[in-house]
């Protein structure tokens, strides 16, 4: 499972232009799955972007959590993480896992999430979507399970 984790002052998705996912201030999560995860990995890596201090405490050093804020998360999933772009002009996807599993994987770690209680908002897997991130740092951190 791979994420790529951004902090947000705001993220939203929309599909077919209407919003399907929001948060304020907190984290925006692309989320890919390989063949080879399972429920382990989503709970590993929910787990570590719900505790990851990459949010500013009173002396301004990145010291405090999503769950330390109390911010939201919103999840996205995309399987273009794991394009395997060293062969060609044409990733090849070869390596993100099949739909049915992904997607299982997928509403897992945002279960995880909300059974934290975080907020969390979700994009409509396997939709085309758009993505509107307004990146608070910049901070992106990349998670490999």
């Amino acid at each position: 499972m791979r994420l790529v984790i951004q902090r947000v002052s705001a993220a939203s998705v929309k599909v077919d232009g209407s919003v399907t996912g929001s948060v304020g201030s907190g984290l925006c999560i692309l989320l890919g799955v390989a063949p080879g995860d399972t429920e382990r990995d989503a709970a590993a890596l929910a787990e570590k972007a719900a505790n990851l201090r990459i949010f500013d405490d009173e002396g301004g050093v990145m010291n405090r959590s999503l769950l330390d804020v109390g911010g939201g998360a919103l999840v996205v999933s995309q399987f273009t993480l794991y394009a395997d772009c060293r062969r060609g002009r044409r990733p090849s996807y070869a390596g993100a896992a099949p739909p049915d599993m992904a997607n299982a994987l997928y509403e897992r770690f945002i279960q995880i999430l909300t059974d934290m209680g975080i907020v969390v908002g979700r994009g409509v897997f396997g939709a085309r979507m758009t993505v509107e991130i307004i990146n608070d740092g910049p901070v992106t951190i990349i998670l490999d399970s």
